[in-house]
């Protein structure tokens, strides 16, 4: 049973149309980025890590700490228990687009349905995350941590995934793709350079169409925006959906970081 000492935090499970919840969940892990500048240590600045959050998640939280999983403003869908100290986990180079290798392993307990608390329990700017200090959201997650079912709390972890090796060979009629992809996503996250960020007709006529004619798709084929819900994309990363299984998530592959399961998008994007 945790006791009334252990302090509350929230972490956010990214944004509405890019959540990465699921693998949290999953994995019995809480992820933060940004990773691809490496492990944090004490001697390393906040600079390095734009900005002090994963400092503060890689020393501050504690192991029998509660944390909230935030899904939205005042929203979680679930409650968990720290179970053991700061990791770099290089197999989260790649969730959903985000790189999130700092890591800390979260025996979860998912709410039945997703809460949403009265006012922003949070504070009005949300942080990736936080400490939270709002009496109501501390007293819901100490009552959850408190109340049976508690089975959950010495559950055994569920093992974390293993990295999946890059792809070894990139297919000869999208390579240049894939080179102008890499120095593109600098750019493209980069909203200081240009002003703003690209729009999506940008990513479009650059890298969509672009992509799908290497594929051998003829243009009278490629239907844009057609029902948006076949592949998802920015651009760069790359979703497909299984209109047959209800539309279920099926492959994945990033440009600016190619991994073996990458194999598997193209071949699905390829013209039959």
């Amino acid at each position: 049973m945790t006791g009334t000492a252990a302090a509350v935090w929230q972490i956010s499970a990214g944004p509405a149309a890019r959540s990465y919840a699921d693998v949290f969940l999953k994995h019995g892990v809480a992820l933060i980025g940004p990773g691809d500048a490496g492990p944090w240590t004490p001697e390393r600045g906040d600079e390095v890590f734009e900005g002090s959050f994963v400092r503060r998640f890689a020393s501050e939280i504690a192991d029998g700490d509660i944390v909230l999983l935030r899904t939205g403003l005042a929203r979680i869908a679930a409650v968990g228990i720290v179970a053991g100290g700061y990791e770099y986990v290089n197999a989260f180079d790649d969730v959903n687009g985000w790189d999130l290798q700092h890591a800390r392993r979260v025996r979860w307990g998912r709410l039945a349905a997703e809460h949403e608390f009265s006012g922003a329990v949070f504070g009005a700017n949300l942080p990736r995350c936080s400490r939270v200090w709002h009496e109501d959201a501390l007293d819901f997650a100490r009552r959850f941590v408190n109340s049976p079912p508690t089975r959950w709390q010495s559950a055994p972890l569920p093992a974390l995934p293993v990295e999946e090796p890059p792809l070894p060979t990139v297919p000869e009629p999208i390579a240049a793709l894939v080179a102008q992809a890499a120095d593109l996503l600098p750019l493209m996250l980069d909203d200081t350079r240009f002003g703003e960020l690209p729009s999506e007709d940008e990513a479009i006529v650059h890298c969509v169409v672009p992509l799908l004619r290497a594929l051998g798709w003829p243009p009278e084929r490629i239907a844009v925006k057609w029902r948006y819900d076949v592949v998802v994309t920015d651009g760069i990363r790359y979703r497909l959906y299984d209109g047959r299984r209800g539309f279920a998530p099926v492959a994945y592959a990033n440009l600016a970081r190619l991994k073996q399961s990458a194999d598997e998008c193209f071949a699905r994007l390829r013209r039959p």
